[in-house]
This record gives C-alpha cells, sequence and structure tokens, in this order.
C-alpha cells in the first residue's frame, strides 16, 4: 500500500514538472518572438517591450505566474533527481550509460543547472533594473529605451558568448525534456510522433533563434 502510494505520489511529481516545463516553453516561445522583433525594427521592438513592461496584466498576473513556474520545475527537477539517484542501485553505476542513453538525457540536472543560473542572472540584469527604473526612479518613462539596452547587453564578446553557450544547453534540455514530458503524463497515441518532432525542432530553432539575436547585435552595436 505505501509502495503504491509512493509510486503515485512519484508520478504526480512527474507530471507536475512536464507541465510546469510545457508552460515555460510557451513563454520562451513568446519571449523569442519578441526579441526577434529586434533584429527587423528597433520601433516594432521598442512599442511590444513597451506595452508588455507597462501592462497591469503581464506585471501584477503573468509575471508572477511565471516566476512561480520556473521555481516549481526546477525545484521538483532537483526532487526528482535526487530519488532517481537515491533508488538507482549501486551496479547501474558500472554500466555504460552512453550505450543507452542520449548525453541530453543523463545530465537533465546540469543543463538544467546552468539554464537556471542564467536565469537569475537575466532576471537580476533586466527585471531588477525595470523596476528600478519604474518604480525607484523620478525621471519620465522613456518609450525608446528598450532597443538600445537590448543592443547594450551584447557588446561584450565574454557576455554574448556565455549568453549563447546558455542556450546551447537549453537546446539539450528542451531536446530531452519535451519528448519525456509526454512520457511522463501518459500521452501515446497517433499524435505522438509529430508532437515529438515538434519538439525537437522546437529545441533547435528557438535556442539558436535567441543564439541568433545576441551574435546580430553584438556584430552589428
Amino acid at each position: 500500500m505505501a509502495k503504491s502510494a509512493l509510486l503515485k505520489s512519484s508520478i504526480a511529481k512527474k507530471v507536475a514538472m512536464a507541465l510546469s516545463g510545457l508552460f515555460l516553453m510557451l513563454f520562451l516561445a513568446q519571449h523569442f518572438f519578441i526579441n526577434m522583433t529586434s533584429v527587423f525594427s528597433a520601433d516594432t521592438f521598442n512599442s511590444i517591450s513597451h506595452f508588455m513592461g507597462n501592462n497591469p496584466l503581464v506585471q501584477f498576473v503573468i509575471q508572477p505566474i511565471l516566476i512561480v513556474g520556473v521555481i516549481f520545475h526546477f525545484i521538483m527537477g532537483f526532487v526528482l533527481e535526487f530519488k532517481n539517484n537515491s533508488a538507482r542501485p549501486i551496479s547501474y553505476a558500472k554500466n555504460n550509460g552512453a550505450a543507452n542513453s542520449s548525453w541530453a538525457s543523463r545530465n537533465m540536472i546540469i543543463s538544467g543547472s546552468v539554464v537556471l543560473a542564467f536565469l537569475l542572472v537575466h532576471f537580476y540584469d533586466f527585471w531588477v533594473p525595470e523596476m528600478v527604473y519604474k518604480y525607484v526612479d523620478v525621471s519620465p518613462l522613456n518609450e525608446t529605451r528598450y532597443f538600445h539596452e537590448l543592443a547594450e547587453k551584447f557588446e561584450s564578446p565574454i557576455r554574448t558568448g556565455l549568453y549563447c553557450l546558455s542556450f546551447l544547453l537549453l537546446s539539450l534540455h528542451l531536446w530531452h525534456g519535451f519528448s519525456s514530458s509526454f512520457q511522463s503524463v501518459g500521452f501515446n497515441n497517433k499524435y505522438s510522433k509529430s508532437l515529438k518532432g515538434f519538439g525537437y525542432g522546437f529545441a533547435i530553432v528557438i535556442p539558436f533563434g535567441f543564439i541568433f539575436i545576441a551574435l546580430f547585435h553584438h556584430f552589428n552595436h
């Protein structure tokens, strides 16, 4: 009975983590499309950024939900990794993991940790100054500052390189995470193959799209 309850609890945690991951993918896609406008039009990027940064629904509803979603997803990831390692037999360590699984699947905790560190730096680098600018400084809001601030972040080659490395690891994280999320929720039907293909495409297009944006502004600033 206890074993059955433990199994159900473990499955529930995996489902919750999978759903939170899918939610974060929606945010990632939205963030990507906004940033991509900076490549084509500074005015469009400024306009969208100003709207997102001053919309009460975004600021006081969606943003807190996003922050909670990020925290929950990564805490759950560490919890599940710890439980998996605790339940793993000692002899398993002697097996050749590379022969049975990909690097991404064996190192989700590593790629996830790097991505989390990047998100925290990104949060401190963009969100904190934004809050100070809007709620602490007394100067009038400048609706055209966003493009300049974005481009300025990619002046440093070191900063740009670390940014690109973070998204390479995010790509690996998404490559395994998307398909495993559907496996966690028990989704297995005729659409599974197409959805996995979409997930693999997402894991390539979105992270490498962010890398393209960073390099574009680095070399054109």
